[in-house]
């Protein structure tokens, strides 16, 4: 039996652009190889500074609520061996709740809406405001129907001129995370496939850089 494995996270490197006003990551030496001290062999011990929206990123309930569940506290079962529903959006900028289909296949699943925009990942065209987003009634149809998590591959889940950030709101105050900057997603099938999204377990923190595949036997 063969199993076939599906990079979805897009690569961190130094000074990327992570989201418009957030400060891009600094990937440093900390200890060099010529600095290590060890005879007949060196090493290197890199160093990170990054917000927490870096990259391919998995958003906590404590992002947008204080008493919620942090990156370290997001319950294994929603992020690990997670059936995925795939949801094809391509070319449509506002997803809207008739996308979704029956709400009965969605229950406990992956929920990855696919719309084709990490393909501009790197150009000044993903940054902008035109990007696709869910709008609010999908996140309450999403609720609902009980999803494990719910992911895009677009620069945010929500329209970004709403100050209310209502999928925000609505999906994290569920205990549901939420995962941005998501590739691939064209090489995932519409079904038998499942997730796995792992960011550290870093404490204080509501939302932290993963690393997520799709899997299918």
């Amino acid at each position: 039996m063969s199993r076939a494995v599906v990079e979805l996270s897009h690569p961190i490197a130094d000074g990327m652009l992570t989201y418009p006003g957030l400060p891009g990551p600094r990937v440093t030496t900390d200890v060099s190889r010529e600095q290590s001290p060890l005879i007949d062999m060196t090493y290197d011990i890199a160093r990170v500074d990054m917000v927490g929206n870096t990259g391919t990123h998995i958003d906590a309930p404590f992002q947008f609520h204080a008493d919620g569940a942090d990156i370290a506290e997001l319950p294994l079962e929603r992020l690990v061996n997670v059936p995925i529903v795939m949801i094809r959006a391509a070319k449509i900028r506002a997803v809207g709740p008739d996308m979704l289909g029956d709400p009965a296949r969605l229950w406990g699943r992956a929920v990855l809406v696919h719309t084709g925009w990490s393909a501009r990942w790197g150009s000044s065209e993903y940054w902008g405001p035109e990007h696709p987003f869910l709008v609010g009634e999908v996140a309450d149809a999403l609720v609902a129907a009980n999803v494990a998590l719910v992911g895009i591959d677009s620069l945010d889940i929500d329209d970004m001129s709403l100050p209310t950030r209502p999928c925000h709101h609505t999906l994290l105050g569920a205990g549901i995370p939420i995962i941005e900057h998501l590739t691939n997603l064209d090489a995932v099938p519409d079904i038998g496939a499942r997730l796995v999204a792992l960011p550290a377990p870093v404490r204080g923190m509501g939302s932290f850089p993963l690393r997520a595949v799709a899997w299918t036997d």
